[in-house]
């Protein structure tokens, strides 16, 4: 059910970022208008539309593979005779996206800075294409590394990484906020490698939220995730060898 209640959230909010255009570049490739501003926009409005879509588009991701983790939490909290069980699993699920949220933050002003080097120097813009496929590769090839590993064995047992269980308000959004950097952390990959690609490509999003949930949730996650790296790496070399004008 929370899977397909993201997929959904996840197609309008594609729906509404496809409405941008795009402008083609050196290179043969196109570059999202979403790190630029509309005629007569500020900068503080592109950025806070940019970030409106982009705590959207994490919430549908990530919803699936959290659901869970809350599930266990609000459990647990209520055997302890904790009362306030939807108040605190709120809180958690709130500092959890807070953290989403603000990664938003650098990834605007990065994906801003880029865009403006790309427009002025002909030549960094030609090698994008590149850059892009080496970065799909680098993300693939961390899915096999014992630091992914780690970062999924907290994000799939939160306990196993923290000997203090949060029951109050404050415990929570802490709690919430521990989450979501260990979160951040595991996906820092395939996060990475959705950016590159293309933050407004649907199919890049289905597949991207349907590799986090299932290296997530699945009983051999360390298996999933390199079983997703073995289909990553290729498709990165396959996008240097294109870009390069071998293929």
């Amino acid at each position: 059910m929370f899977f397909a209640v993201g997929a959904a959230v996840t197609v309008v909010c594609c729906a509404s970022m496809s409405t941008m255009d795009e402008m083609r570049m050196p290179g043969g490739w196109t570059m999202s208008m979403v790190w630029m501003r509309m005629p007569g926009q500020s900068w503080p409005a592109a950025a806070a539309s940019f970030l409106g879509m982009w705590t959207a588009m994490m919430v549908s991701m990530m919803l699936p593979s959290l659901a869970p983790t809350l599930w266990r939490y609000r459990r647990d909290i209520a055997m302890t005779g904790e009362t306030r069980l939807a108040r605190l699993t709120a809180l958690v699920g709130l500092g959890y996206f807070s953290i989403w949220a603000m990664l938003g933050m650098p990834v605007f002003a990065s994906g801003v800075l880029l865009a403006a080097l790309e427009m002025k120097l002909p030549v960094l813009a030609r090698a994008i294409p590149v850059a892009v496929g080496g970065v799909v590769t680098v993300a693939g090839a961390l899915q096999f590394t014992p630091w992914k590993a780690h970062q999924l064995a907290c994000c799939r047992m939160p306990t196993m990484c923290s000997s203090i269980f949060p029951t109050g308000v404050g415990a929570a959004w802490r709690h919430g906020l521990r989450l979501g950097l260990r979160c951040a952390g595991c996906c820092a990959g395939l996060t990475a490698a959705l950016l590159v690609v293309g933050v407004m490509n649907l199919s890049a999003m289905t597949v991207v939220t349907a590799a986090i949930t299932v290296e997530r949730l699945a009983p051999a996650g360390v298996r999933v995730a390199q079983a997703v790296g073995l289909v990553i790496v290729p498709g990165g070399l396959l996008l240097i060898v294109r870009a390069s004008g071998l293929g």
